[in-house]
């Protein structure tokens, strides 16, 4: 047999994400011998599994192995336990180094793109699998991805005008393929979420399964509407989170149940059976054909994306991850008002500015 040649950049050993092959299954639930799913786990529950530059790193570089891999039929993209799969960039590492270090952020965000690229770049189908929340820069790479698949009790959405940033790292690329302009809009500029119903009912995600165990048997969410309902204004909703008593009932059968992503791991062993019955090299072309509908927003915008990001986070974006990493708990956003205020009268960008829009220096009062 000819012998055959790695074209992996570098051999390595990870650290900050797990990277695991585990057997393929075929349609009734089998082993495939010889055949692999390539699972490449964020591991930073503490943390909600943010993803620090260490495992960006890492990241970029499973995505290439899992890609080389021969016999690797698909790749999982998925966290550690049960709250999240991911919720973007570090807030502490950005908090802590990159604000106000617009040159040391831009070298981090060249590297962000570069991990975004290396999933859209995969030679093997990609499947998100959203064992909690999907918010922020998790949201996008989530939607790099060829598929999603998600625990029904999964939250998705972003952060970034709340939190001094701006969604360009790649959802205002991708989210409108999905769901549309105006609901794209809507998320990325109210950054209100959406339950895991919602998200399957506008077309962002492809699945969803139960997660939540109470007295041994599975049950949907509690804490939303499962069935349609018309709101006050007459639009029919489906998944929304519930409000008043019901939520609080919903609340009550949470703390009673247990997390169990079984049900989770049977869709996505399902989907992945059923691309193993497809040949891989017509499979690997259609990916790369759908693809370029995001590639060719993801590779016009990313550049330039960079270096705003970069220079952001010498005012909105460093009074925002300050605000998030050293505010008190329940006050980690920045004076809105306040600041509308200071630079409707010439206010500049400085210290003092800072100080005063920011929760860890003082309470919120308007001018």
């Amino acid at each position: 047999m000819t012998q055959l040649k790695s074209h992996n950049l570098v051999a390595h050993t990870y650290t900050d994400i797990l990277f695991e092959k585990r057997p393929c299954l075929d349609q009734s639930g089998q082993p495939v011998k010889d055949l692999y799913n390539a699972w490449i786990i964020l591991n930073n529950p503490k943390q909600y599994n943010s993803y620090t530059t260490t495992a960006v790193k890492e990241i970029i570089l499973a995505f290439g192995e899992a890609s080389n891999d021969r016999s690797v039929v698909a790749v999982v993209f998925t966290g550690t336990e049960d709250k999240a799969f991911c919720t973007g960039g570090n807030t502490k590492e950005y908090a802590e180094y990159y604000a106000g270090n617009p040159q040391e952020y831009s070298q981090y965000m060249r590297l962000f793109n570069d991990m975004v690229s290396a999933i859209l770049k995969c030679e093997k189908p990609v499947v998100c699998r959203v064992n909690g929340m999907r918010i922020g820069g998790g949201q996008e790479i989530g939607m790099a991805c060829d598929f999603t698949v998600a625990s029904d009790l999964a939250r998705f959405g972003q952060a970034g005008p709340k939190h001094g940033s701006a969604a360009i790292g790649g959802s205002t690329d991708f989210l409108h393929l999905y769901v549309g302009i105006e609901r794209a809009m809507n998320s990325l500029t109210l950054c209100e979420p959406w339950t895991a119903h919602q998200a399957l009912q506008v077309g962002l995600i492809t699945d969803i399964a139960p997660a939540l165990k109470v007295d041994g048997k599975f049950i949907p969410n509690p804490l939303v509407n499962i069935t349609n309902y018309a709101d006050e204004y007459g639009r029919i909703i489906f998944g929304a989170m519930k409000s008043g008593e019901a939520l609080a009932k919903g609340k009550e059968l949470m703390a009673k149940g247990e997390v169990d992503l079984s049900k989770l791991d049977e869709v996505t062993n399902k989907l992945i059976a059923k691309l193993l019955y497809t040949f891989p090299n017509c499979l690997a072309k259609t990916l790369t054909e759908v693809r370029k509908k995001k590639l060719e927003h993801w590779d016009k915008n990313k550049e330039s994306s960079r270096e705003w990001l970069a220079l952001n986070m010498t005012t909105e974006g460093k009074a925002g991850f300050k605000a998030f990493n050293d505010g008190p708990k329940n006050d980690r956003e920045i004076n809105f008002i306040k600041l509308r205020q200071l630079l409707a009268k010439g206010n500049e960008w400085n210290d003092e500015m800072h100080r005063a829009i920011s929760p860890q220096y003082q309470t919120h009062e308007t001018v």
